[in-house]
């Protein structure tokens, strides 16, 4: 910008300012009034209609399939992709912060005058980057599996075992592969290799606290209890 189109602006801007109203108080008052408005029709809503309540929690499913938020999909994505759980804090914190500050430094680092999006390449690019990044991640997060899923390679005659192994809660205090927990439970992905298949039934079935006794899936479906044990005892 020259100084005969900066002269130009100033004076454009000085008859648009001595036209227009402050911000205080009629701006404020309108933006004011609009929130007192969305209040109003939120809490008449509330009284109206109620609030939509789930069923009540059961801490003891293993058939309950935890999802964010669709406006968390991105950040849920974020957490597949960095699987290991010493790196799970650069998900959570470290990649969007650096991204939150990236943002908010771009003003400083790219000082274009210019209003058109194509002679602002940095902040065009920036803006379009962002916004794809994360439609790409919010979609890859709402379309992910179930994190009960076990994501392993076995043979044909071990993948029943194997989803019985991920709905029967064995994921939760266990690590199977790349999923599940690092504790309080041992890592299973070699247990075969330390115990016998007789000894894993028997460990199933009377367990040590806190893990759950698989007794009841023994008596009520045998099959699928062979197909677990089975499993289990192929991990070398």
């Amino acid at each position: 910008m020259n100084a005969r189109e900066k002269e130009q602006y100033l004076r454009e801007y000085h008859v648009m300012k001595g036209k227009g109203k402050p911000f205080f108080p009629y701006a404020v008052l309108k933006d004011s009034l609009m929130a007192c408005i969305v209040l109003v029709v939120i809490i008449a809503m509330a009284i109206l209609f109620g609030s939509e309540l789930g069923p009540k929690a059961d801490p003891t499913s293993t058939t309950y399939t935890p999802r964010p938020e669709w406006y968390f999909f991105f950040l849920f994505e974020l957490l597949r992709v960095v699987k290991p759980p010493a790196l799970v804090f650069i998900a959570t914190v470290g990649i969007p912060t650096v991204c939150m500050v990236l943002l908010f430094l771009l003003p400083f680092i790219d000082r274009n005058p210019e209003r058109n999006p194509l002679r602002r390449p940095i902040a065009t690019l920036t803006g379009i980057i962002v916004i794809a990044a994360m439609a790409y991640l919010t979609i890859e997060g709402a379309v992910a599996g179930a994190p009960t899923e076990i994501e392993m390679s076995v043979p044909a005659a071990q993948e029943r075992g194997k989803d019985v192994a991920a709905s029967s809660g064995c994921l939760g205090c266990h690590k199977i592969g790349e999923n599940g927990n690092s504790g309080p439970g041992p890592q299973l992905t070699k247990i075969g290799a330390r115990l016998p298949r007789q000894a894993i039934a028997r460990t199933l079935i009377n367990p040590t606290p806190p893990m759950p006794t698989y007794s009841k899936l023994k008596q009520q479906n045998p099959k699928q209890f062979n197909q677990l044990v089975d499993f289990l005892a192929s991990l070398k």
